[in-house]
């Protein structure tokens, strides 16, 4: 649901990157490719936490259309970013609770 309506978020944290801003600039288009085909998608962020740590943060209408893209997303990755040694992703996921936006309101559940 646009606008307001209820969201689910996926949060992949990765440890062991060689180069986080390597693994974004690659990602984006690969990634953003499937995202915006994907129904129900709404944002991505990568985060370079330093250290080797990245966090790839994608948000959905809900869990169905998350656990759709998020499964080709898996299958980009593993095909096509094998070779920055990425390791397995700690994976959070779960329904946002509080939406901030600038110069929106707030919504909370």
């Amino acid at each position: 649901m646009a606008g307001g309506g209820p969201m689910y978020m996926i949060i992949r944290k990765y440890t062991e990157v060689r180069s986080v801003a390597d693994a974004a600039r690659r990602a984006k288009s690969g990634v953003g490719e499937i995202l915006r085909q994907s129904q129900g998608f709404r944002s991505y962020q990568v985060l370079d936490a330093g250290d080797g740590v990245g966090i790839a943060v994608m948000i959905f209408d809900d869990r169905e259309s998350a656990d759709a893209a998020n499964a080709k997303i898996l299958a980009f990755v593993q095909a096509s970013l094998h070779d920055l040694d990425l390791g397995v992703p700690e994976v959070i996921s779960g329904e946002v609770l509080v939406d901030l936006v600038s110069n929106e309101s707030t919504s909370m559940k």
